[in-house]
Formats: C-alpha cells, sequence, structure tokens
C-alpha cells in the first residue's frame, strides 16, 4: 500500500489538507508557509541527523553558467589589480614611499542576476493580474520601486531549516536524467515517495530530481545539453498535490525552473510558479545539485539554506544550501 496513503495526519499550525497554506497569516505576512518553522519543528529537523555527513547542494557558478533564458548573465570584473594600484597610486596607502613591503591587494565588482546558480525564489518573484499583484495581495502600485519590490522581496525569507525529502524521479525511470519536457505529476510523486519509503509531513521540504544536473560538469557551460533536460518538471497537478495533500513548505528542484516547460496544464504559461509563490506562499527551490544525495541513497536530511540580505532582490541567488544527515 503507498506511503502517501498511509501516512498519519500531523497537526502543523497554517496548513489545511485540501487547501495546503494561502493568505492566512494576516495582511501584513511576507514570509508564507516559512511561517510554519518553530523551535520544535526545527529540533525536528535536527534529530534526524545521526552521521554528521554534509551534502552541498550548490553549483558552481561563472560568467559561462547556464541559467533560465530570462535572467542576464554573469559577468565579475576586475575592480582593483596588484598592478593598476600600484601604477595608479591612487590610494593614499599604496604610495611606495611608505609602502615598503610593496603589498597590493584585488577586488572585483560583481554583476549577476538574483536567480543565478542555486536559488530560492522570493514570494515576489511572479506577479499576477492587471494590477501586478504577488503574494499576500502585495502589488506593484503599493509594493513595487525602482530598487525592488519592498513586499516580500527575498531578504525577508527567513534562515531556512527544515527536514527534507529527495524524490528520485530520474532513478524510479531508471535513466541517468529525465527526457525533454517530462511533465511530473501526481502518479510520479506517489511512485517516487513510496520507493523512498518515506513519510512526508506537513512543513517539511520537498527535492524533486530530474537528473538535469548530472549535465553541469564544472559550471553548466554547455548549455545546449543543458536546455533540454532542465525543460523537465512539476506539472500544476503534481505540485497541488505536494502542498494541498503532503504539506510541502518548500518545494524544490534541480532545474532551473522547477516546473515542466512548456506548461501541460494549468491557465498560464508558468502555472506552478503562479500557484506556489502567489496562491500559497510556498517558496521555491532552483538548480540545487541532488546528484551527490541521490548517489549516496539519502532521502530523508536536514536541509538548511540562507537567503543573502539584500534588500530588494527577488530571489536568492548563487546560494549554498546544505543537507545533513
Amino acid at each position: 500500500m503507498s506511503q502517501v496513503r498511509e501516512r498519519e495526519e500531523t497537526p502543523t499550525p497554517g496548513w489545511k489538507r485540501g487547501a495546503g497554506w494561502g493568505w492566512i497569516w494576516g495582511p501584513d505576512d511576507e514570509v508564507g508557509a516559512l511561517n510554519c518553522m518553530t523551535p520544535a519543528s526545527i529540533l525536528r529537523a535536527f534529530s534526524g541527523i545521526r552521521e554528521g555527513r554534509v551534502f552541498d547542494l550548490g553549483v558552481l557558478l561563472d560568467r559561462g553558467s547556464f541559467l533560465s533564458p530570462v535572467h542576464p548573465h554573469t559577468e565579475v570584473i576586475a575592480f582593483r589589480t596588484p598592478e593598476g594600484t600600484k601604477r595608479q597610486q591612487d590610494l593614499p596607502f599604496m604610495d611606495p614611499r611608505t609602502n615598503t613591503q610593496a603589498l597590493a591587494f584585488m577586488s572585483s565588482l560583481v554583476m549577476l542576476s538574483d536567480h543565478a546558480g542555486t536559488q530560492i525564489d522570493a514570494l515576489a518573484h511572479v506577479t499576477a493580474g492587471a494590477d501586478n499583484h504577488w503574494y499576500n495581495g502585495f502589488h506593484a502600485e503599493g509594493s513595487g520601486g525602482d530598487f525592488g519590490p519592498r513586499k516580500a522581496a527575498g531578504h525577508t525569507t527567513p534562515p531556512i531549516i527544515l527536514k527534507g525529502h529527495l524524490l528520485d524521479i530520474a532513478g524510479l525511470t531508471g535513466v541517468p536524467h529525465l527526457p525533454d519536457e517530462t511533465p511530473i505529476g501526481r502518479d510520479l510523486l506517489t511512485k517516487a515517495v513510496d520507493r523512498a519509503g518515506v513519510v512526508i509531513d506537513p512543513g517539511d521540504a520537498v527535492f524533486v530530481r530530474t537528473g538535469s544536473l548530472g549535465l553541469w560538469g564544472e559550471g553548466g557551460h554547455d548549455h545546449e545539453l543543458l536546455r533540454g533536460p532542465d525543460s523537465s518538471g512539476l506539472t500544476l497537478e503534481g505540485a497541488r498535490f505536494l502542498v494541498e495533500e503532503l504539506g510541502a513548505a518548500l518545494v524544490a528542484s534541480d532545474t532551473s525552473m522547477v516546473e515542466v516547460f512548456p506548461a501541460v496544464d494549468g491557465r498560464s504559461w508558468h502555472p506552478v510558479h503562479e500557484y506556489l509563490l502567489i496562491e500559497q506562499g510556498v517558496h521555491m527551490g532552483e538548480l540545487h545539485n541532488l546528484e551527490e544525495l541521490a548517489s549516496a541513497g539519502v532521502t530523508t536530511f536536514c536541509y538548511i539554506a540562507l537567503v543573502p540580505k539584500l534588500r530588494g532582490i527577488t530571489g536568492g541567488f548563487a546560494m549554498r544550501p546544505i543537507a545533513v544527515v
């Protein structure tokens, strides 16, 4: 019998079977489903640590790395170099008469998308309707701005410590990575839960592996190789199942979009983003490297992620979240 059907209900503040989370935390809330994190839930996440092994879920990022085509690419520019600081002498302490040891330094200017590399989408990332509203009814006219959204932006995402579960769809189907544009709905997710033997409680995080990051290499430079497998992902039906029936408080994947593209259900071109971020207030983790977890046979772990505390970002970027077992 399915592990999903056998699971016991775990009372979780804010979550309702058949409805999920939604706009239930008050008119000023900017956190969404992550409000369910409590000292008790954090201790529960830590309680599963037995071995002290740490798995790095971040991908290495540079100026040639693959990312969703809607975002700008990364540039790292030398702002100060040893040669330049010594030659220009525009800094008083670089005067060779006093800098007798010829010390110098290097610093860089980094320009990149706030959705580059391993990332967590902020609740303000996607808008809908003529009023361009996002989670909890915040909208562009009232809460937008020239320097990023002023409500539910990435810097409002709290430190995330959740019990996480890996649903290995590629492993389930016996392939290194899923074929292009593979939709992942309720049926595949249920089979993956049963195969993993996990019990997903409301307030847990769910990670869906397509196997696409097995093609990342050192820095994700082969865009043509990655683009096809990156198009596989959740359907709206699958996302609803994870949130409304299992109670996922964070949904993540190893692709740049989490959802299948082009979409196969729903009413918009990104129905899973619309559903999770706007309607449910569920953060989305993208480009999480799940390869080492899958190879080690890890299905349940403590997930820890910290979003950059940079005001106005629409997603945590170039992140290095970890899974601890």
